[in-house]
């Protein structure tokens, strides 16, 4: 600390993230970043979990770490899936040696709590998935109902949070969330490379009491999570650079608040819906289960998706997403994400997205869709 407060005055600044050259992964220096990236975590969570950290790589690495670490061969894992990343899990769960069982609902629809319940009461299962914010659809799961519902049966309920962390809430105390993993890249606005987790001490248990060695040594939370404690044992090379730019994204993240980060999120999903809407699009999710950092609207019948999405490209710089699998080419999904979730986003994409679509002869009245936005900002 006492370096630090030398550079700024050096540096005749009061900038807070003012530091030291960044070192190697055992520098004192490091380690203080860690702790607090930890700290933060537990914030943005909102959880008390002591194992809470973030994992050194991507969202997928995250999913891994949740299911390897609690799943053995024989257990009996409820995925439920209504998207691109319930199939992926159903994937990982059977690499892991996991019975499974898998819950179709339509892509685009919510998960029915009801049809849970019927599920867990068939078998007696070990872990219940669920993908909190479907990327793939737009799709924002309820999780209170589901959850009480797999610790009525004695499971662990375990959820994806890639896309709603940071940009909706995600309560994990008060839902009784047991094991839960995120991105870096998304709501929390920074780069890929690290994903946060975080394990309920029911979950701790259950990593506690394995039969079986975790298939992946670079995944073990038995070991990972003596790295980021305490006793800082050796398990491999952190990313020092992805370390501290995730510690900066939460510190921002912390100082707007996560209950301002959260309306900034939906009321600039609502003036965008607004403006879609008013050129003549419709939603793809449900409605009353829509997303707010992923809106997904029906490509117009008549319209080549892949060529909206390069003009977009090439002459606005601008890119949305097409749909995973049998939505492809059915629906855009457009981001409104961390940093990027702004009005002056939403009018740009507007303005742009109706240029285009103009050119590629789609009937519209030009102007709309910015009027209708701006009327939801007031």
């Amino acid at each position: 600390m006492i370096v630090k407060e030398l550079l700024k005055y050096v540096f005749m600044t009061e900038n807070y993230l003012t530091l030291p050259s960044l070192g190697g992964h055992r520098d004192p220096a490091v380690r203080e970043n860690m702790e607090e990236a930890k700290e933060l975590l537990k914030y943005v969570f909102m959880t008390e979990n002591y194992l809470t950290l973030p994992v050194s790589g991507t969202g997928t690495a995250g999913m891994e770490t949740a299911m390897f670490n609690v799943v053995e061969p024989g257990d009996k894992v409820l995925v439920c899936v209504n998207g691109y990343f319930g199939e992926r899990m159903c994937d990982m769960a059977q690499r892991c040696g996991g019975e499974l069982i898998r819950l179709d609902t339509e892509w685009g629809h919510a998960v029915d709590p009801a049809r849970v319940e019927q599920a867990l009461k068939a078998d007696k299962v070990k872990v219940v998935f669920v993908v909190h914010a479907a990327t793939s659809t737009g799709v924002l799961q309820p999780l209170v109902e589901i959850s009480r519902l797999a610790h009525e049966h004695g499971a662990l309920m375990m959820v994806d949070t890639v896309t709603s962390l940071g940009g909706c809430p995600v309560k994990v105390d008060e839902w009784e969330l047991d094991v839960v993993h995120s991105a870096t890249q998304k709501c929390v606005g920074c780069p890929p490379g690290m994903a946060p987790i975080t394990f309920s001490p029911r979950a701790e248990k259950v990593l506690g009491a394995r039969k079986t060695k975790v298939q992946s040594f670079y995944l073990d939370m038995s070991i990972v999570q003596q790295y980021w404690g305490q006793e800082r044992f050796y398990h491999h090379t952190a990313p020092i650079s992805m370390c501290y730019a995730l510690r900066e994204a939460l510190r921002l993240l912390y100082e707007e608040g996560l209950e301002a980060r959260w309306e900034r999120h939906a009321l600039n999903s609502r003036a965008l819906m607004a403006g879609l809407q008013a050129m003549g699009l419709q939603a793809f999710a449900q409605e009353g289960y829509r997303l707010a950092q992923l809106n997904a609207v029906r490509v117009p019948e008549g319209i080549v998706d892949a060529n909206v999405r390069g003009r977009l490209l090439d002459e606005y710089s601008i890119e949305i997403g097409s749909g995973f699998g049998v939505l492809n080419g059915q629906i855009w999904r457009i981001g409104l994400m961390g940093y990027n979730s702004t009005a002056r986003t939403v009018y740009v994409f507007l303005s742009a997205l109706e240029a285009v679509l103009q050119a590629e002869g789609f009937a519209l009245s030009p102007g709309e869709a910015v009027a209708a936005a701006r009327e939801v900002y007031g």
